[in-house]
């Protein structure tokens, strides 16, 4: 990342040094795998010291992390292929070389999901609590996650002259913008997005354990699901590898069902002021707080 003189006295040029960080043969470590690592050790310190506030056994989160990766990480893979089928169909060879990069968060997050409901049932805690205690861990893991686009050189926006640029490599141009040398750098527009949503989170939550009133289990999650689908809506709007169905942004279809349901669960928790449903009912649900 080089300073840009000859524009505004702060513009900044994004320059990746490449995805690889030690290449030793047959083995090589690279920015991707790293950064995922970095966010799910992250994650898993800081969801377990949210469960310490909340009264819950860490080891609970601790266990739930292992489902969360292996529900999320093969789903995030299975939900990019699967939009870029014609693409894969030629290299299957491909499919599993998720160390390239090529993963969706919203395909993670749904299969995180479906871990986590499982998780729940067969543990018999509240899912609405797991939530809670993952989303701002998730949202920062996605911050972290972001800058593996940027190393791969992969994931940017448009072409721009604007004091802040991405330079992409020739080989990582589409091949009508092969003439282009800077694009957005929305890789760095999502990760400050999600800093922001997780600064948030942070602020309800602790918020929730000081007031009278606990917030309702489920409020956290749910505000992380409208605060990163509102900023990936926008952002969306700037890249130029969208996974499309038909003439549809599949993130921007995703991310306005998100914010319709997420909006829909906070009115059913404070304008209707029921609990939302759970695999394993509580008299204490909508406190925030239970002991597991």
């Amino acid at each position: 990342m080089g300073l840009d003189i000859y524009t505004l006295p702060l513009a900044f040029e994004f320059t990746s040094p490449g995805p690889v960080i030690l290449d030793m043969g047959p083995i090589s470590i690279r920015w991707y795998g790293l950064l995922i690592a970095i966010a799910v050790i992250i994650g898993v310190s800081l969801s377990q010291y949210l469960a310490k506030r909340r009264h819950v056994n860490p080891e609970l989160i601790a266990d739930l992390s292992i489902w969360l990766v292996i529900g999320a990480i093969p789903a995030a893979r299975l939900y990019y292929v699967l939009f870029q089928w014609s693409e894969y169909q030629q290299h299957p060879e491909r499919i599993i070389a998720i160390w390239q990069g090529g993963i969706a968060i919203h395909g993670a997050i749904i299969g995180g999901t479906l871990a986590a409901l499982i998780f729940a049932k067969l543990n018999r805690v509240s899912f609405w609590q797991l939530a809670d205690l993952v989303a701002p861990s998730l949202i920062l893991g996605q911050a972290i996650g972001r800058w593996g686009n940027f190393f791969n050189s992969e994931a940017f926006g448009r072409p721009t002259n604007l004091p802040w640029k991405l330079y992409i490599p020739p080989q990582n141009r589409p091949l009508a913008l092969v003439n282009f040398e800077y694009f957005h750098p929305t890789f760095l527009y999502e990760s400050l997005w999600n800093l922001i949503v997780f600064a948030l989170l942070i602020t309800l939550f602790f918020r929730g354990l000081s007031g009278k009133s606990p917030w309702r289990l489920g409020t956290i999650f749910l505000f992380y699901v409208v605060g990163y689908s509102l900023g990936r809506f926008w952002i969306e709007g700037f890249r130029i590898d969208s996974l499309m169905l038909g003439s549809l942004r599949i993130a921007q279809v995703v991310s306005l069902i998100a914010i319709v349901l997420g909006l829909a669960g906070l009115a059913w928790l404070y304008l209707f002021k029921r609990p939302l449903p759970d695999l394993i009912p509580s008299p204490h649900r909508d406190e925030g707080i239970r002991d597991i």
